[in-house]
């Protein structure tokens, strides 16, 4: 990075500030992993100085042929990896390929069922201060309060009573399988479009450690980092009948030009994807994550739905006094990366909440396994036992910092 440092310290100094605290933090938010060097140089190539609006042969510009090749290289190592008709690489975001595909088949002012945000849902499945809740009208679907589990006839009689035209399932902070069947046959019964947003579980799909959705829905949206371990970035997988609305809707509707260096980036991790070692990989994460949630239960802390099948869980903080935001930054002091999430049946500000959500897919990246979350879920209960204590606190902060060592990101 010599030319960087060169020509602006100020931002190379934050370059090598964040990467040491990638290094030596616990980052176990959930949404958020780490790339391959491969991903990473991708992302950096002369990529990012070719405009290539359109799609692989059908260009508005000129120069694209390699452009051409990676964007097919990526389509089609999307279809073969989840098994789908067709692929679209080009969405910058989750969220705009949410948007793509709700404007494929709905108009502002129709009706859509998503998931309760304080479920586990996300902001573009309805919320009111997202375009999905501003332009649509919005009924939500939940989960069960005994047992934090969504309660598929509650969904039936909720899509018959407000008769959805789409039917956005998934979630962002949901630790159970999904039943992608159940959903798409409430679609069909009342004649609502399946969208399936798969962006937390893609990766755990991609490996088998997870149901597909393809089968089942007519679109599946996904973004391409979390647990597929690409670059920041959208993607949209739909039936050959909606290939060309959902191409239509991605550009020229919604956005211009692909950004091409992710478009390259998202081909080297995908085709990742494709290797027997990515679906270890996805073994480990959701391994990891069922023995973190064992060592916490056994510590006293609660769990939503009382554990996880995913990369995830939902910590519970309403039977102590602590909230979600003073238990993320006690855990930060520590060198433990979380973030603060609302639960099912939330009093509280979405900046404040009562819960916390965790993930082991980047600790996994590491190389940490099963015996390393049952040290780090002793930590995470003696700080939320007792979040003020400074002393314990800097105590696991050097632990902390003695097993980041261990497990160095990038060799």
């Amino acid at each position: 990075m010599e030319h960087l440092e060169r020509a602006d310290e100020r931002v190379f100094r934050a370059v090598q500030d964040e990467t040491a605290r990638q290094l030596g933090q616990l980052e176990m938010i959930a949404s958020e992993n780490f790339v391959s060097p491969a991903v990473r140089e991708a992302l950096g190539t002369v990529f990012t100085h070719k405009y290539a609006e359109g799609l692989p042969g059908r260009r508005y510009y000129g120069g694209c042929e390699f452009a051409d090749e990676v964007e097919e290289l990526a389509r089609s190592r999307a279809t073969r990896l989840f098994g789908a008709d067709h692929a679209n690489v080009q969405p910058h975001s989750g969220a705009q390929a949410n948007m793509a595909a709700y404007f494929a088949f709905i108009e502002p002012g129709d009706t859509i069922l998503g998931m309760n945000l304080n479920h586990g849902g996300h902001l573009t499945h309805g919320s009111p201060v997202n375009f999905s809740g501003r332009l649509f009208k919005v009924h939500a679907y939940g989960v069960r309060e005994e047992d934090g589990r969504i309660d598929y006839d509650q969904v039936r009689e909720v899509a018959r009573r407000c008769r959805p035209k789409l039917i956005m399932t998934g979630a962002s902070a949901y630790p159970r399988t999904l039943d992608f069947g159940a959903f798409g046959e409430i679609a069909a019964e009342v004649g609502a479009v399946h969208v399936v947003d798969l962006a937390h579980i893609a990766g755990l799909v991609a490996g088998g450690h997870h149901p597909s959705p393809v089968p089942h829905a007519d679109v599946v949206t996904t973004t391409t980092h979390k647990t597929l371990r690409g670059p920041r970035g959208g993607l949209i997988l739909c039936r050959a009948e909606h290939a060309r609305i959902i191409d239509k809707m991605v550009f020229p509707f919604i956005q211009g030009g692909p950004l091409m260096h992710v478009v390259a980036s998202k081909a080297v991790a995908l085709g990742e994807a494709l290797t027997p070692a990515f679906r270890d990989y996805g073994a480990s994460v959701v391994d990891n994550a069922r023995a973190l949630a064992r060592a916490l239960m056994a510590r006293g802390v609660r769990l939503v739905s009382g554990g996880t099948d995913t990369h995830l869980l939902l910590v519970d903080l309403r039977d102590r006094d602590l909230t979600g935001k003073d238990a993320e930054q006690a855990l930060e002091r520590a060198g433990i990366t979380v973030n603060k999430n609302t639960v099912p049946g939330e009093t509280r500000s979405p900046f404040v909440t009562s819960g916390l959500r965790i993930g082991t897919p980047a600790l996994t990246t590491r190389g940490m396994g099963t015996d390393e979350m049952k040290r780090i879920g002793g930590w995470i209960a003696d700080i939320l036992e007792r979040p003020g204590d400074t002393a314990r606190i800097d105590g696991i902060r050097g632990q902390v910092t003695e097993l980041c060592a261990g497990y160095p990101l990038y060799a």
